[in-house]
Parts: C-alpha cells; structure tokens; sequence
C-alpha cells in the first residue's frame, strides 16, 4: 500500500502543520492555464469563426466545420432515439426537482412608500441572452445542461445558448443533447474549451455575444472565464471539482470513501478531496477503504492522479478544529457526517453546498436534489456563491420622489456635494426649488 496515495497527516490550532496547509493553498486558477487562455481568446478575438475551427480542431480533436457547428433539429430527434428510457425518466425527475427549488428561489418586485408619498422598490428583470458551458470531453455532464439552463428557463431568458464540445466525429454526445433539449436550450454548438468561451463572450459570424455565461470546466475553461469577465458577465469561479468531509467515528468508512472518490474521477487531475476526522483509527480505516474502491472504478487512472497529488487524509483533535479547518479549505462540496450533524450547520462559513447527514452524499446534489451543481472551487466558495435562478436576472432599483421627499433630502444632498466638491451634484437638486 503505497504511502504516497492518500497520505494521512494532522492538524491543529496550537502550531504549523506544513502538510495540511500546503493542500490548502492551491490557486482558484492554474498559471500554465492563463497563458494559454491568454493566446486563444486573443485569436478568436481578432478572427473570429476561423480561429474557433482551428482550435475546435486542434483542442477538442473534432471533425467540424461552421456549416455543422450548430445542431441541427434532426440532431436532437436523433438524440433522443439513441438516449434510453432510464435516463429520460431520470433527467425528467431530476428536471423538475430543480426546476421546483428554482421557482421557490426567485424574488418578487417590490415597492416601499418614501416618507413624503414617493416610492422605493427593486424590479428583476431576465437577461435576454446567456451562454452555458456544458463539459463533455474526459465526462460528458448531461446533468449540468439540467443544472443551468433550467435555472435560466425557469428566471425568464429567451435565449439559453449552449456550447459543449464534439467528438472525433463532430458530434455530440446524445445524453447532453437530450438533457440540453429537456433544459430548454434554443441554441447549440459543438465546440468546447477556450474557444467556446471567446466565442460566446465576443461574438463571431456564427455565434451572436451573450450577456453572460455560466458553467464549470476544467483549467483552462477557468482560465478564460476569468480573463473575458468585463466583456460579458460570469457567475464565478467553478473550475476542477472538490470535496470535504467532516467525519467522526459515527460515520461508515465505506461510505465516507465512496464520497471522497466521487469528486476525484472527472479527469482534468486537478480535482481535491479532503477528509477530516476526529480518529486516527478511522482516519486509517477510510484510506483503506479508498485504496480498495479506486481499484474497482471504471475511471481509475484518472482517479489514482488525484489520490497520489490532489486528496489528503487529516486527523485533528476536536470537532472544532475539524470545523475551522474545513472553513479554511473553503470546498466546493462539504460532508457532515457526525453525530447530530445539525448542531454543527450553523459553523459551516465557507462550502459552496453544504450536505447534512450520512443519507446525504455530494453526488444527490450533483444529479437530483435540486439546488445547481454548478458551485465556487479553489478556495473561492469564501467569497462567490453557487449558481442560482437569481444570477439570470439583474436588479434595477427604482426611485420616485415626489417634490416634498426631494425638498425633504436637500439639505443631506447638499452636505455630500459640499463635502465631495461635487457642486452639480448638489445643484441638480437645488435648481428645483429656485
């Protein structure tokens, strides 16, 4: 048994532990990434269409060209005889648990009196365009088309694009396009990558600009999400996947295994999974049980990348330091699988989606409960939210003063402008009652 997979190590509150906190440290984007990020949006910029072939070429390995770059209506009928029952009446289950927590997370217009007869209030109002990144190269994430455009539908956009990228053949895998039907998209392209991402933040011939664009993606997806924000609106930072679990000796080691495997078989070998525990021994009997499960999965080679670099194995000596730990690890997804589970919640600051309890594993959020898989990685869930039906909607405040609440606020509007030497602010206000 090879001590380099999935090492156990400690931590606490009283000294360094170099170990622990170096797993911490990994960047909410890779440098290496960047660069390459860097030179591909920048084609895509300046040529448009044919750089977004080249690269869907080169990058995806896809047999495509602008004339098939679209999916076509008899594409999805296609789809939909290749796709088999099971899965059709699980995306519909799962369509309509998420389409459910949706509706019951969007907000209402409101309006307040102002104290002299006027009216406050805030209108949400659809964006008209967005743009989802649905991953399908190392796994083909038919649950995320579910996961965003169904948000989208539900908040009232129009025009749900979607991007995923095509096989040796320049097709698509069936279960996405099938899902991404069922979600509601009007629009769909085969290319991924990068160059999915500079096509629909600037726009080509063939793909119009959206307003914004949502989904995870690997590295380099991360990487150009990041760099195009200002030219398009993003909902975060949601590159490689990860996951925490806060255990004690109450929990099954079987089960706390499979959970920390579940986020580790994706592929792009960057993904992180950490597990705290108040037991030594149970620490041990969960790494063996993580030895013996990777070898049973289909996805194993990617799976030993991440057991070898990207999961570690921490034993602390309270439930509070296991807490504050884990606060700092800031996860994506995060277990507690303790004893009374719910007397911890409310210490829970940093976790993108938080399950409760053994019934609860990571892998009902990604496929089923409700909530959008679609959640902050890199240590960035201290900071960004998990994707909502609010992210399809913009805020606009709405202010109407009547002659008294502006006579009213004259003297504050005044005091700012004298003090901020900004005298037409001020005066815009004055000149009324001259």
């Amino acid at each position: 048994m090879s001590r380099k997979l999935a090492p156990i190590t400690k931590w606490g509150t009283d000294r360094k532990y170099k170990k622990a906190e170096n797993f911490l440290l990994r960047p909410s984007v890779e440098e290496e990434a960047m660069k390459v990020a860097t030179r591909v949006l920048a084609d895509i910029r300046e040529f448009g269409d044919k750089a977004l072939i080249d690269y869907a070429r080169r990058f995806d390995g896809a047999n495509i060209s602008l004339r098939r770059l679209r999916v076509k209506p008899e594409e999805i009928t296609e789809a939909k005889r290749l796709v088999d029952d099971d899965f059709k009446k699980a995306a519909q289950e799962a369509h309509k648990r998420i389409a459910a927590f949706s509706k019951n997370g969007l907000r209402d217009d409101w309006k307040m009196a102002t104290p002299q007869g006027g009216m406050l209030g805030e209108r949400f109002i659809p964006f008209d365009r967005v743009g989802a990144y649905i991953p399908g190269g190392a796994a083909p994430l038919a649950s995320t088309a579910l996961m965003t455009l169904t948000l989208a539908k539900v908040a009232g956009v129009k025009e749900l694009v979607a991007c995923s990228p095509a096989n040796a053949e320049g097709k698509l895998n069936p279960y996405i396009l099938y899902a991404l039907d069922l979600a509601g998209a009007t629009e769909i392209y085969k290319v991924g990558g990068v160059q999915a991402i500079g096509a629909m933040a600037y726009g080509t011939k063939t793909i119009s600009k959206v307003r914004k664009i949502v989904g995870p993606g690997g590295p380099y997806v991360t990487a150009a999400k990041r760099q195009v924000y200002g030219d398009v609106a993003l909902d975060m930072v949601a590159g490689p996947s990860e996951i925490a679990v806060l255990c004690d000796t109450s929990a099954n080691p079987a089960h706390v295994a499979a959970d920390l495997l579940s986020q580790a078989e994706h592929g792009t070998g960057s993904e992180k999974s950490l597990l705290v525990t108040t037991s030594q021994k149970q620490a041990e009997a969960i790494r063996s049980e993580v030895l013996k499960q990777a070898e049973l999965l289909s996805r194993s080679e990617p799976v030993f990348q991440v057991l070898e670099k990207g999961m570690l194995l921490v034993v602390v000596k309270t439930m509070k330091d296991g807490i504050d730990l884990c606060n700092l690890f800031a996860p994506e997804h995060m277990e507690l699988i303790v004893k009374n589970p719910e007397k911890w919640v409310d210490k829970v600051f940093n976790a993108g989606a938080l399950f409760i309890g053994e019934w609860t594993p990571e892998s009902v959020g990604d496929f089923a409960a409700g909530p959008s898989h679609v959640l902050p990685t890199g240590g960035t869930a201290a900071y960004f939210s998990g994707l909502t039906v609010e992210d399809f909607r913009r805020r606009t405040s709405l202010i109407q003063f009547t002659k008294a609440d502006l006579e009213e606020t004259l003297p504050v509007v005044e005091a700012f402008g004298r003090v901020e030497t900004l005298d037409g602010h001020a005066r815009s206000a004055t000149i009324r009652f001259e």
